[in-house]
């Protein structure tokens, strides 16, 4: 048997004896969903399709919304420090 700590609770989780990469699991004490990412040494990380869920669907447009918020507020940060050398320069 294969023995493994949670990386959430960080108890320790008993698999089977040949765990495989992609393997997925439930941690039995905090019930994280967790996946076998290595086997040698064994390792446990969390899914990336549960992560890639969070950018899915209408999210990925409010991602490019606040994309374009921090570039907007980029150029006017630009904008007021090259008016604050002008100031400056002329002051």
């Amino acid at each position: 048997m294969a023995i493994v700590f949670c990386i959430d609770c960080e108890e320790p989780i008993t698999l089977g004896p040949n765990p495989m990469v992609g393997q997925r699991l439930l941690c039995p004490h905090c019930a994280a969903e967790l996946e076998v990412t290595s086997v040698s040494p064994l390792q446990l990380d969390w899914p990336l399709d549960e992560i890639g869920q969070e950018w899915e669907g209408d999210e990925e447009d409010d991602w490019e919304d606040e994309e374009e918020e921090w570039e907007d507020e980029e150029d006017d940060w630009e904008d007021e420090i090259w008016e604050d050398e002008d100031d400056e320069d002329h002051g």
